[in-house]
């Protein structure tokens, strides 16, 4: 079956209609881009054929790019790649002419775009081609060019096309951000023509085809006299922007992301030379983007591995375990943040709490988030009273009767989660899930606590719930392949990734996280400077440096960490040095960002200043400060060969989760692709080097675990032998 199918009317108006046959979005192809071109020569050849509507068979235009076909691309060479790209311009181009005699400026056929809902990357980089743009009123709509986000720029004619119809001041949000905009927003930025209600949209588009002339087909860049709105990069305007624009990429990407600064160059070159060279330069770069090892990585694990993730590569074979009624026990930040996503994704919540006040304080956070919604225009009052209806905010635990899931989320004290494991149990009845939302206690452990432990299971949110994409679902030593399917189906339902680990002290995230935290810790205590440290880290792509990291998630949260894991693990506890630092933090007050004052100095209006000077008295600088490379090899290490332990223990059992869970859990340098996608970058070989030498200056926690040096004197690389969804043994 054919993704573009066609219809003429007695009107003389051609409808190409996009509707990839088995999927719920439009993906585009080679082929399919091959089908489509047959079709626009047959219109421009057909002289019945009046005009062109182009628009989709589904409730959107389209999702993009199917970024397999990148991938496959990839393997094909520079060659293959720019010719594919140039191939994809042409049908692009030949739409954007519309056989027009530029000569005498007739010629030429409407070609119109209608997009009922969706349009991102090649989505709306198609109807960008097009003379004119109908999107429908949809306010769930998203609208925009997100391909900077998984590691490459908009290849197919965006760029060029949108900083030529915007300006590169106007398009750098939409090309370097890939901000998305629902069709009211994305119509008054420029981006698209019209907006109207859905059911009269097919009319108006067909009344433009039908009473369009030649001057509406001619894009302003194939206009004579075409000047680049504020100015081209030799105009004093269009200079001043150029030289913002690369500053503020260099700002944000500290120069380790290659597309942006790919992207920029295309722009700025494009732009002094006419359309079509502009197209060739804009290939050019987006081949090399391509080809960047960086790129690759960030294809494969922001979108082929998060979407088979997403889609339940790990997920044992059971029926459907979707979950209708929920049950959330405490009613803090967490707890809150896990009754409105849940809510918010049409599943009942009853949410406990001790007293009446925090279960209706914990039912005010999602009204607060909706009231947000609200005000942004992205929520509809009705929508707002539809969600908060299916909040029930009690002290009853009787109410939790019939639920297919509870969510524990209460204080991190086994003693207190014990208590409510047995209650909730009880409650709800043998058909409910147990699911404890706990970021460092072992799951086999809690689940003494129950008396269906096979239905017992950790589900460790990220915070703020709301916003963070990552759930980690942990299975205890007695957890039940339905508890597992049921944990997936529900992260499915609230919109978010999961990653499926083995039950281990510190489960995956964290294990991996905390070493980054101490191992900056560390070297305050060693008189390392803590602006190298934290500039260091963000040059090496980390979100947050590990001092900032601390002082947003609490000293005090860590001291208690630090005191638990110390009565768990003994002499076997590693971490004297970072304690030292911490609890002289805490002794003094400085707790974090929560009581301003930690790491950093803060105003009394929370906004984060410079490091705190009393650091410096305490721990004063060493009068030789080591090389930025090898704070960043500290930094990157310290997680990187955690991350490899946790698979050689059989905590982690696919590496997919392994480098997807990096980059969403903690923002593990996502230029990377995460941490087995950079070993693999570097090579098996020199990270055993860089160990032996970080060893021998730093001590043993930088040693290479065994399979790491197994993988070095093979010559093997992670993906290659555990990629693809291959089980680690």
């Amino acid at each position: 079956m054919a993704d573009f199918t066609w219809t003429l009317d007695a009107d003389g108006v051609a409808v190409i209609t996009w509707d990839v046959p088995g999927k719920s979005m439009n993906v585009m192809s080679m082929e399919a881009f091959a089908e489509l071109d047959a079709l626009i020569d047959k219109a421009l050849a057909d002289e019945g054929v009046k005009g062109v509507i182009i628009t989709s068979g589904k409730k959107d235009f389209a999702g993009g790019m199917d970024l397999n076909v990148l991938a496959g691309m990839q393997a094909g060479g520079a060659q293959a790649i720019f010719d594919g790209v140039m191939k994809m311009h042409g049908v692009l181009r030949k739409i954007e002419l519309a056989g027009m005699d530029f000569r005498t400026k007739k010629g030429g056929k409407p070609i119109v775009s209608v997009l009922p809902g969706t349009a991102l990357g090649i989505g709306l980089e198609l109807p960008l081609a097009t003379h004119r743009i109908f999107a429908a009123d949809n306010a769930k709509a998203k609208i925009g060019l997100p391909e900077i986000m998984v590691g490459i720029f908009p290849g197919g004619g965006g760029t060029t096309r949108v900083s030529r119809k915007l300006g590169a001041m106007m398009a750098a949000p939409f090309l370097l951000e890939g901000k998305l905009s629902d069709p009211v927003a994305a119509k008054a930025a420029g981006l698209i023509d019209e907006v109207m209600p859905a059911n009269r949209i097919m009319d108006r588009a067909k009344d433009w085809v039908l009473n369009a002339k030649e001057a509406d087909l001619v894009k302003p860049w194939d206009a004579k006299g075409y000047k680049m709105p504020g100015g081209a990069p030799y105009h004093p305007a269009g200079f001043m922007t150029f030289v913002g624009a690369s500053a503020m990429v260099h700002a944000k990407t500290q120069g380790v992301y290659p597309a942006a600064k790919a992207l920029l160059s295309a722009v700025y070159e494009g732009a002094l030379v006419p359309f079509d060279q502009a197209l060739k330069i804009e290939a050019r770069q987006f081949t090399s983007v391509l080809l960047n090892p960086s790129s690759s990585a960030m294809i494969r694990s922001l979108f082929i591995n998060k979407e088979a993730l997403e889609k339940g590569a790990n997920r044992p074979d059971v029926p459907d375990q979707s979950v209708k009624r929920l049950g959330v026990l405490g009613a803090g930040m967490m707890g809150a943040g896990i009754a409105y996503v849940a809510a918010n994704a049409g599943i009942e919540v009853v949410l406990i709490d001790a007293s009446q006040e925090g279960a209706d304080r914990g039912r005010a956070h999602s009204e607060s988030l909706l009231d947000k919604g609200v005000k942004r225009g992205k929520v509809t009052p009705a929508k707002k009273e539809e969600v908060l209806g299916r909040i029930t905010a009690t002290t009853d635990y009787a109410r939790l009767a019939g639920v297919d899931l509870i969510v524990e989320a209460v204080f991190e004290d086994p003693k207190v989660k014990a208590e409510v494991t047995k209650k909730a149990e009880g409650a709800a009845g043998e058909g409910a899930v147990f699911a404890t939302n706990t970021s460092t206690l072992p799951i086999t452990g809690l689940a003494r606590a129950s008396v269906r432990p096979d239905r017992f299971i950790g589900i460790h949110f990220f915070s703020p719930v709301d916003k963070m994409m990552l759930v980690e679902i942990i299975r205890g030593r007695e957890t039940g392949d339905l508890a597992v399917a049921r944990a997936l189906d529900f992260v499915r339902q609230i919109r978010k990734t999961p990653i499926v680990v083995n039950d281990a002290r510190f489960f995956y995230a964290n294990r991996c996280i905390i070493p980054y935290i101490n191992e900056g810790i560390r070297m305050v205590a060693e008189g390392v400077s803590p602006a190298l440290i934290e500039n260091a880290a963000k040059l090496v792509g980390m979100p947050l440096g590990p001092l900032q990291l601390v002082d947003e998630t609490s000293i005090e949260l860590g001291v208690k960490i630090a005191k638990a894991t110390k009565a768990a693990m003994g002499s076997d506890y590693p971490d004297e040095a970072v304690d030292k630092v911490l609890f002289w933090m805490a002794d003094q007050g400085r707790m974090g960002r929560k009581n301003n004052a930690g790491f950093y100095a803060y105003s009394d209006k929370g906004e984060r200043l410079e490091i705190w000077e009393g650091l410096a008295r305490k721990y004063p600088l060493d009068k030789v400060q080591p090389s930025l490379a090898d704070v960043q090899h500290r930094l990157l290490f310290a997680q990187v060969l955690e991350a490899v332990r946790a698979l050689e223990d059989g905590v982690l059992t696919d590496i997919r989760e392994g480098d997807v869970g990096a980059i969403l859990g903690w923002g593990f340098a996502p230029w990377s692709g995460g941490p087995f996608s950079w070993l693999d970058m570097i090579g098996a070989g020199a990270a055993l080097k860089l160990c032996r030498e970080l060893t021998a200056q730093f001590g043993h926690r930088f040693e290479a675990p065994a399979l790491l040096r197994e993988m070095a004197e093979a010559g093997e690389t992670f993906y290659a032998r555990f990629g693809a969804g291959k089980q680690a043994a």
